[in-house]
């Protein structure tokens, strides 16, 4: 068997493999919650109606069943791209209608991107629509969602193209080692994204006000100096206008960071409350959680790009899914556009230890905010927020320990009691 024959034999065994792994996964998440639906743990009992408790386990399901359809469809896509000659049939029409060269290279990013964004939309206003419709969530009209996708769309674009042809053209002329030069780019302009995001990219989308009640403002500004935090500013984000969703987060880097509440959250939680969720999310940059976070996304981005500088040299690795290279001009887009297909694939058996960092950073955040504030205050407020965002409170453990990035309530509840 040659290299091109293992690979797509490969490609197509990580695609059953991770298929009926995720639909075992998802199925046992389905049983385990509607199992618990009528009884309330009871270390709930006394904090959560079994009417909240119910519709929880009513949206887990009824999102995770959406979610195998979903999986479905793009396990058929992925084939469809790859396998069955999809990306092959596009790349050889506008080779056909524009010749090789950056135009060709771009075009072919451009509509894979479209055909994408297109087959996902019915999936997406289903979502929206239908699922968070009926439970409650949803504050978007259509006119309103329009507007975000064209809007993303447009910004999407605006970005995107001069940072894909700055990259094509780095694979083109930087040598043999051009992944070097192009990691190196790549990591600036994402850099560069966080410090520019907050201030120009996120108000497009939602009004930031700054916080205007003077009472939880100096509770937070005096958090934050006994915790040796700056930020840049407090402000208060219209959530309200898209999902009855609540949450709170930091966003930007260095002297760019904002704290920002959703408006959603300062409505269902006490100023005790809000102090002890701050914490929380002090206490990821008490522990450099994000700075970690950064190095390993460096780290791994930079192992990826070195191996896709491998690959793209490789005919076997367009042949053995389903591409054919052309041999007189470059495949750089054909290269890109096949990694970022099939790293996925190969990557998914490996996500719980991510999963698992992740899961251990929060009790880390969760220990921190009860140095600083109280242990119950944020009890209270975690149990607020599960119930205001219907998340259940009886997962899988197997399905938690796979994908959860945060850790199950009961998990955490159990650490905050005295």
């Amino acid at each position: 068997m040659n290299p091109s024959e293992l690979l797509t034999v490969a490609f197509a065994a990580a695609l059953v493999a991770g298929l009926v792994v995720k639909f075992w996964l998802a199925s046992r998440q389905i049983r385990f919650v509607a199992w618990h639906r009528d009884t309330v743990p009871s270390v709930f009992a006394q904090t959560v109606a079994l009417s909240a408790h119910q519709k929880a386990a009513d949206y887990t399901v009824t999102k995770a069943r959406f979610g195998l359809l979903e999986l479905v469809f793009g396990a058929a896509v992925l084939l469809g791209w790859t396998l069955l000659g999809g990306l092959d049939a596009l790349n050889r029409g506008l080779l056909g209608w524009f010749g090789p060269g950056m135009t060709q290279q771009l075009a072919l990013l451009g509509c894979f991107a479209l055909v994408g964004g297109l087959l996902d939309l019915p999936f997406t206003l289903y979502q929206t629509f239908v699922i968070e419709q009926r439970f409650g969530f949803n504050k978007m009209t259509l006119n309103l969602w329009l507007a975000d996708l064209l809007k993303s769309t447009v910004l999407g674009a605006a970005i995107g193209l001069p940072v894909a042809a700055l990259i094509l053209w780095l694979m083109g002329a930087a040598g043999s080692y051009w992944w070097l030069w192009t990691w190196s780019v790549w990591m600036a302009l994402n850099l560069l994204l966080l410090v520019i995001y907050p201030t120009f990219i996120a108000p497009l989308f939602n009004k930031f006000k700054p916080l205007d009640d003077e009472a939880l403002k100096a509770r937070v500004t005096a958090l934050m100096q006994r915790c040796g935090f700056a930020a840049k500013g407090l402000f208060v984000m219209d959530g309200s206008k898209r999902s009855a969703h609540a949450n709170a987060y930091f966003t930007g880097f260095g002297a760019a960071k904002r704290v920002v509440f959703y408006d959603t959250l300062l409505a269902k939680l006490s100023p005790d409350e809000v102090d002890a969720v701050l914490a929380h999310e002090l206490g990821h940059f008490k522990h450099r959680h994000i700075l970690k976070r950064i190095a390993g996304m460096f780290a791994l981005s930079l192992a990826g790009f070195a191996l896709l500088g491998w690959l793209s040299g490789q005919l076997w690795f367009y042949t053995g899914l389903g591409v054919r290279p052309n041999l007189q001009g470059t495949n750089d887009a054909l290269a890109l556009l096949l990694f970022l297909m099939a790293v996925p694939l190969f990557s998914f058996f490996v996500s719980p230890l991510f999963a698992q960092l992740s899961r251990r950073h929060e009790f880390e955040a969760d220990a921190y905010a009860m140095q600083q504030t109280s242990g119950h205050d944020l009890s209270t407020a975690l149990l607020k927020l599960y119930e205001d965002n219907a998340s259940t409170l009886t997962p899988d453990p197997l399905f938690v320990r796979f994908y959860y990035s945060h850790p199950p309530a009961s998990e955490r509840l159990a650490r905050m009691t005295p």
